[in-house]
């Protein structure tokens, strides 16, 4: 697959405990992109700080990271063509009530503050990069060759 672009994913505390994330990864490999990392884990609050770090400035960053590091949750590298886009256009806006049907938040995301799924934005420079190395070393990514690339891409 020429071109393929890596994107980290994170299906959040309220998507675990609430058990759809065999449902958000279908969707990703439904679309036809790559599961390249997984790791199921509880973020220490040092971590969720150094993720949310853009947002530190803002009055709800204590919450954010208090619920982040409530519970387990998976993160994911996902690789593809595109893939940061396609992820972000298959979550949907950030508040599940602005997120159109068909959307991982507009189906299954019920409030802004529990909305199910993180992923990385193109919009922050760095983003995927900076948020893949936060949760992965490099040796937990792996490339290899899917037998359905050749019907995915020209």
């Amino acid at each position: 697959m020429s071109d393929a672009e890596r994107t980290f994913v994170m299906v959040k505390p309220d998507g675990v405990q609430r058990g759809l994330i065999g449902e958000i990864v279908s969707r990703f490999e439904d679309r036809g992109l790559k599961l390249v990392g997984a790791k199921f884990t509880r973020i220490p609050e040092e971590q969720a700080q150094e993720h949310y770090r853009e947002l530190e400035d803002e009055p709800f960053f204590d919450g954010l990271v208090e619920f982040i590091t409530s519970g387990p949750v998976l993160a994911m590298v996902w690789e593809g063509q595109d893939a940061t886009r396609q992820v972000r256009n298959m979550m949907g806006k950030t508040d599940p009530a602005e997120s159109p049907p068909g959307t991982i938040r507009g189906d299954l995301g019920l409030d802004l503050g529990r909305n199910v799924i993180h992923g990385s934005d193109h919009e922050e420079d760095g983003a995927n990069e900076r948020e893949i190395d936060l949760f992965f070393d490099e040796d937990e990514l792996h490339d290899y060759e899917k037998v359905d690339e050749t019907w995915l891409y020209e």
